[in-house]
């Protein structure tokens, strides 16, 4: 239910859109823009920006930046590939022992300088890395100083776990700002300090001598600045009608006890059950020989499958964030990212648009009515709302799938998920999500989609 250590969740998200109308530099007219000052919901005055999104995906977006081996692939899904390798690297696996010698080439983004001056960044990325293929993705800060930092490695990925373990990278810092699993923070923002621009660099690795390699469809990161704040002024349901997504039902809990070394087992499995939930929605289904590993008398293996394609190892959990989002977009023609909404005014207009979401939020047992269990950080799917604005929600922490669909008030449920601090059962002030959701859909959206990820903010 809980992540394996408690984190706190600053950040925000982009989905993969349509490779439509670019501009070279990676900006395009349908994603990739800053999120920008908003009008209330309330109709009052619009409030300040605090997230900026800049994604490369289309073939423009590829051809942009600087090459080193790579070139850019064209077609249905643009993408980025090795052409010529540049040289060989050897990697010993810190969770394995296993030393290795491959190939690569790197491709370098324009800088992204943000509309919105950060405490936080979080990349995002969706690739295909076929047996004997991986891939680094690092970031570079500039600081409102000017002092430029090092390049960060914000994860270090593969789909399956054959070649190398997936993992994040710990204890890197330069005194200014640090890695924590999959977030890079600002060490002290009460300081006034802030990240100014960013780049992002691609390392693609394959077996010396191998045809092909990795392909990256989509990279990127999400920089924010989220004021702290313990309550969260409630949003007015946007329409007086019921609306509810058919989005499958599993149980985490099904899973208690089974296959431990991937975060003590099911019963830590929000994340990943939550994302299996959306994959399957949209149509995504884990093929026989992708389970074939998976103990036979096991319900719903395919939660099974999610959780140990999410696993981070340095981590030791299954709650890294792009992961779980690069995990959904293995699935043919799904793009995911981790994001952060405003509202749950926001997340009405996603679901009218048939977008299902997967929040997280922390809560004692009285602050979520209906739930009968508190949580340091758990994630839930949001289905629908009910005529009253209440929340409809597939909540993977239940006995059994059939229990797993939910009503919680909307007052309640915004607060939890919105807030940045809260106290814990012990008094203590601890840090709450701040509206953390990873959105999952089509790597190519309808209007109607494209329309709603624009109306919160997203694209």
């Amino acid at each position: 239910m809980t992540a394996a250590t408690p984190r706190r969740a600053l950040l925000a998200v982009a989905l993969a859109a349509a490779a439509t109308a670019t501009v070279p530099g990676g900006r395009s007219s349908a994603a990739g823009a800053a999120r920008t000052a908003r009008t209330a919901p309330t109709g009052g005055a619009a409030t300040p920006a605090t997230v900026d999104n800049r994604f490369w995906y289309a073939h423009a977006h590829w051809l942009a930046g600087t090459h080193h081996g790579t070139a850019a692939a064209a077609g249905d899904r643009p993408a980025l590939r090795i052409d010529t390798p540049v040289g060989r690297t050897e990697y010993q696996d810190p969770h394995t022992g296993k030393k290795s010698t491959w190939e690569y080439a790197t491709w370098t983004s324009p800088i992204h300088r943000p509309a919105v001056p950060a405490t936080e960044a979080i990349a995002s990325w969706n690739a295909r890395t076929p047996a004997g293929t991986w891939i680094q993705i690092e970031l570079r800060p500039t600081y409102t100083d000017g002092a430029t930092g090092p390049w960060y490695v914000m994860g270090r990925w593969a789909a399956g776990d054959g070649d190398i373990r997936r993992t994040s990278v710990d204890g890197q810092s330069d005194g200014k700002s640090t890695v924590r699993t999959d977030t890079l923070a600002v060490d002290h923002p009460q300081s006034g300090l802030r990240i100014r621009d960013w780049q992002l660099r691609l390392t693609l690795h394959r077996r010396p001598g191998a045809d092909g390699g990795p392909l990256v469809r989509l990279a990127g990161a999400m920089v924010s600045d989220v004021p702290d704040r313990f309550t969260v002024p409630a949003s007015a349901p946007s329409s007086g009608e019921a609306h509810e997504l058919t989005v499958p039902r599993y149980s985490q809990e099904t899973h208690k006890g089974q296959y431990p070394e991937y975060d003590n087992g099911g019963e830590a499995w929000c994340s990943p059950t939550s994302s299996q939930m959306i994959i399957e929605y949209w149509g995504g289904r884990a093929g026989a020989g992708a389970l074939a590993w998976v103990d036979r008398t096991y319900k719903d293996p395919q939660v099974c499958h999610a959780a140990r394609s999410t696993y981070d190892a340095a981590y030791k959990g299954c709650g890294n964030w792009p992961f779980n989002a690069a995990y959904a977009a293995t699935y043919r023609g799904l793009g995911g990212v981790v994001t952060r909404l405003g509202s749950l005014a926001d997340l009405e207009t996603l679901v009218r648009a048939g977008i299902p979401a997967i929040t997280s939020q922390s809560f004692r047992p009285e602050e979520l009515t209906g739930a009968g269990y508190g949580t340091a950080g758990h994630l839930m799917t949001v289905i629908g709302f009910t005529a009253a604005g209440d929340v409809i929600a597939n909540d993977p922490n239940s006995a059994d799938n059939a229990a797993v669909r939910r009503v919680y008030k909307r007052a309640e449920w915004e607060t939890i998920w919105l807030r940045t601090k809260r106290h814990n059962t012990a008094g203590k002030v601890v840090s709450g999500s701040g509206g953390i959701c990873y959105l999952y859909g089509p790597a190519r959206p309808n209007p109607a989609q494209i329309a709603a990820l624009r109306a919160v903010g997203v694209l």
